[in-house]
């Protein structure tokens, strides 16, 4: 649905969505009942990390992940849950879902066969785009020669079984969170759009006369900083970009296929644990970024809370950043006019600009063999490293100004965190071990035998060169669990482990002087303990959000230490088993999901049976005071929030945990 641009379009507002789900089915449920009848007029469903990657409940990797950053969906009978009473045939559903994109699309396509729905009539959004989980979200699970695969037969299918859809929502959004500049995230957007559409051509699933359709289907989901005016000149660029795109490369001649149509989330980077109530005003000036320019205007906007840096944010918060989409679009009069934009010297300027710069950065990717050659060679995700390690540099020496941060630190007593505990939504414990006893009995009630054979039949279809979607079609309707389904194509396709990064990345900048003494303490410290002291940083559990880790990793490096990073989606008995092996000197965790408080003691009561009881831990995430109090009593030398910004003086604080688990005194001098 576009966004008005007229008042006679005023009851016809954009699709306003939140992006919300967790706990369970039948909670999530509730809440999209809430959220619609306040005003909010599509979904946008947040799938839990073990959906996101094809685990089921009670998958060793799914400990501590179930229902923590969105709704566990595990077969049929949640999809139910999750849509019970929601009219599946009025619903614009934007699904956050990438790796199993296909299975959750068979999923919810067989919940609105069941609710009698013409499956022509379907319309919402799978974002279905891989290429950014190997570089920012790290949701990915197969080769991206495989993935490259599920995509287009989504894509094949949808333009004639359901022509509303849109099979991928290309998602630069991530990029952004990983680092790229606005160049960047352009160019490896329109990168990965040429990947798919190549490939569907390719796969000659689609007559050339209808591949029109396949293009017009294709949409957007953009990231939108608070640097308004650069945020709104690349979504210009983008618009400018794709129409030439799709008519040179593809020969697209209708111009409403050739619409770039996109969404939006407004910056979640940008949101601080410190003064969080400064981040209202910033998700505000974002969504102008993508709605005040009428000719490259979002199509569906959905608006992170305010809180969001300090944990899960309550319904309250939710309806808050609905509220501020419906007092734009309803009491201003942003809507009435024309373009506000149209022959700006500034804005025109710094258009060509960005088109001039994303042009070049394609050609380059092009010329290695396209996005999917530079994931596998690695060249995109150290560009993002490098490129985060010189905001962050940026931000950590003042030259980038974060009000509350790094300037203006004093503040009044806010009413909002008065009480922390109460200031976010904390998912009930119980929830996991209730989706493990609900699996394990969805398992033994159902026909085994249908399920034996959509499975045997899957299998032979991916060994082929068949569409995948029938045979996903026939596992969602026999009652197969989503583990089950990844389960069979990881036999088939095997699975990934994509280049970090952190090798070709540089720190960005000469070293200032607190870097310098940072650095003759591990010097010194590692001559002390007789070698070079060794940091092993790691990412347990099935978080994906890299981009911290990856972060320490580098300015570790820069600092001195020997790192090993071994990438995502680690168990704790794999940590321990690294730092047995490389005889560290300390662990460094990171943990954004919520799961801190089961993946931690894990991997600390590993040490402690491999015999590492003196090789401290520090732990790093959106952790709540409250947890970190517990991680401390636990044994955990120190825990890092968002709020601390400096990595070097991190990097200084693990020398000092280090030295005081090896009885060490302060013969070294600490950086002023």
């Amino acid at each position: 649905m576009p966004f008005p641009s007229s008042p006679k379009e005023r009851d016809r507002p954009w699709v306003m969505r939140t992006y919300a789900g967790h706990s369970s089915p039948a909670e999530s449920n509730a809440l999209y009942r809430r959220n619609l009848a306040k005003g909010q007029t599509g979904l946008s469903v947040a799938f839990d990390l073990p959906t996101q990657t094809g685990y089921d409940p009670d998958d060793e990797l799914a400990v501590g992940e179930v229902g923590k950053v969105g709704v566990p969906v595990t077969h049929i009978g949640d999809m139910r849950a999750l849509f019970d009473g929601i009219p599946l045939d009025g619903m614009n559903t934007s699904m956050t879902i990438n790796a199993t994109a296909m299975w959750l699309l068979a999923l919810y396509q067989a919940v609105a066969e069941e609710q009698g729905h013409d499956v022509a009539e379907l319309a919402g959004t799978t974002q279905n785009d891989i290429i950014k989980e190997y570089l920012s979200r790290g949701t990915y699970v197969f080769p991206p020669g495989p993935s490259m695969r599920l995509i287009t037969d989504m894509v094949a299918y949808t333009v004639t079984a359901m022509p509303k859809w849109n099979p991928i929502n290309i998602c630069s959004y991530h990029l952004q969170e990983a680092g790229a500049t606005p160049v960047q995230e352009i160019a490896y957007a329109m990168s990965t759009a040429i990947a798919v559409l190549d490939s569907v051509r390719d796969s000659g699933q689609v007559p050339p006369e209808r591949f029109g359709e396949v293009v017009a289907r294709i949409s957007f989901f953009v990231n939108a900083g608070v640097r308004f005016v650069e945020e709104m000149c690349k979504m210009r660029a983008f618009t400018q970009l794709w129409d030439e795109l799709t008519r040179e490369r593809y020969g697209v001649q209708d111009p409403r296929h050739r619409r770039f149509r996109y969404g939006v989330q407004v910056n979640s980077l940008g949101l601080t644990e410190a003064q969080p109530e400064n981040n209202v005003q910033r998700i505000v000036l974002e969504m102008l970024a993508v709605t005040l320019s009428r000719d490259a205007r979002a199509r569906a906007v959905q608006l992170p809370a305010w809180n969001e840096a300090l944990g899960l944010p309550r319904p309250w918060d939710q309806q808050w950043s609905l509220r501020l989409q419906q007092v734009l679009a309803f009491e201003t009069d942003l809507l009435e006019y024309e373009d506000l934009f149209t022959g700006s010297v500034v804005v025109e300027r710094k258009v060509a600009e960005l088109v001039e710069g994303a042009r070049a950065e394609i050609a380059r990717v092009q010329e290695m063999g396209g996005a999917v050659a530079a994931v596998e060679s690695g060249y995109m995700k150290g560009q993002l490293v490098g490129s985060l390690a010189e905001r962050r540099r940026r931000m950590e020496s003042g030259d980038d100004v974060v009000v509350g941060v790094n300037r203006f630190h004093g503040t009044e007593p806010n009413p909002l965190t008065a009480d922390l505990d109460a200031a976010i939504m904390v998912v009930d414990p119980a929830v996991e071990a209730a989706a493990q006893e609900a699996v394990r009995r969805w398992r033994a009630d159902r026909d085994p035998e249908p399920v034996r054979k959509a499975l045997d039949a899957l299998r032979e279809a991916a060994s082929s060169d068949a569409n995948l979607v029938p045979a996903t079609l026939d596992c969602a309707r026999a009652g197969v669990t989503t583990g089950e389904w990844a389960g069979v194509l990881r036999e088939v396709f095997g699975e990934y482990r994509a280049p970090t990064g952190v090798t070709a990345a540089t720190g960005g900048g000469e070293a200032d002087e607190t870097l310098v003494q940072v650095r003759e303490r591990v010097r010194a410290t590692g001559e002390e303990l007789g070698g070079r002291l060794r940091f092993l940083v790691g990412k347990p559990g099935l978080d994906g959000h890299s981009n911290g880790a990856e972060q320490i990793a580098v300015r570790a490096r820069d600092a001195g230490f020997e790192v090993v990073y071994q990438g995502i989606r680690l168990t704790p008995a794999q940590i321990v088993s690294a730092a047995v092996e490389e005889d560290v000197h300390v662990v460094g965790l990171s943990v954004l999901s919520g799961s801190h408080l089961q993946v931690v003691p894990a991997v600390l009561r590993g040490l402690r049976e491999a015999g590492l009881d003196d090789v401290p831990v520090v732990v790093g995430g959106i952790i709540p005071d409250s947890d970190a109090r517990r991680l401390r009593a636990q044994g955990v030398a120190r825990v890092f929030t968002p709020k601390d910004f400096g990595l070097t003086d991190i990097m200084g604080q693990v020398v000092d945990v280090v030295r005081e688990a090896n009885g060490l005194d302060e013969r070294v001098p600490a950086p002023a």
